[in-house]
């Protein structure tokens, strides 16, 4: 998922030995990026799935009980599994492993739209709507159906662009910060309820933006200027953050809501 910094990437008047020092950098950053993910999700979900048997009554008051959570969690775990797995290889110099198992990728990625997709309508099904969430369930549903479309258009860029190893690379990160924010909602930290500093924005959103810093901090370093994909995928995942709530206020989002939960009820 981080294969390595082509020289055309790497200023001119850099060495042969610092280019690779530079790549070997790039690396690391992504494997690092991949974790910080993935220890974000374990965070959030860790009392009502990864460690639920440890966390009985806290599971059964603010865990999903639908069996199809348990499935879309399976595959989440799987999926972040194989992000560590890939940014790992190419640290390792597999980068031929890791071309092979891109398509594993793909695969678990549509199955993870579909059960995203379907969980999202259960959930706004219920008589009480989504759990631990005040919001009405036909407004709040399009969080979850923005970020599912947003990581579906991050995936199959990153299909698309997966010869471009500069782009492949920051596609499969923004793909994978889109779905965190679940996660990162559900942090045992008090201050995930105060008020933002950043106007338009809640403290879950501007943690969620927070993982993209890294990546712009390495493309000025490694490139001088922040890289397209960074701009325009860090631009619409803020975008759709600022933007949903406004579309949620519709009768068109209302009554298409309204209609898609009714076929699963």
């Amino acid at each position: 998922m981080s294969e390595p910094l082509p020289l055309s990437t790497v200023p001119a008047r850099t060495s042969t030995r610092d280019a690779q020092q530079l790549r070997r950098a790039e690396r690391r950053l992504y494997l690092g990026l991949a974790t910080a993910i993935t220890a974000a999700v374990v965070l959030g979900f860790a009392r009502t799935f990864f460690f639920r048997p440890w966390y009985p009554q806290y599971a059964q008051a603010h865990g999903a009980p639908e069996t199809i959570f348990y499935v879309h969690g399976v595959a989440f775990t799987a999926w972040l599994l194989l992000l560590l797995a890939q940014t790992s290889l190419v640290t390792a110099g597999r980068v031929d492993v890791h071309r092979r198992l891109g398509w594993v990728g793909a695969a678990l990625a549509v199955i993870m739209v579909v059960l995203g997709t379907v969980g999202s309508l259960v959930a706004a099904a219920r008589p009480s709507g989504f759990i631990d969430i005040p919001m009405p369930p036909l407004q709040f549903l399009v969080v979850p159906f923005n970020l599912i479309v947003l990581f579906a258009v991050f995936v199959t860029l990153a299909i698309l662009n997966r010869r471009r190893s500069q782009s492949h690379k920051r596609y499969m990160i923004l793909a994978s910060i889109a779905l965190i924010e679940a996660g990162v909602g559900r942090w045992p930290f008090a201050l995930m309820n105060t008020p933002s500093p950043v106007p338009g924005l809640g403290m879950i959103e501007l943690c969620v933006d927070l993982f993209l810093v890294p990546m712009i901090v390495w493309d000025v370093i490694s490139r001088g200027r922040p890289h397209p994909v960074t701009v325009w995928g860090g631009l619409a995942l803020i975008a759709n953050q600022l933007l949903r709530f406004k579309l949620a206020a519709t009768g068109a989002w209302l009554a298409f809501a309204g209609w898609a939960v009714r076929l699963v009820s």
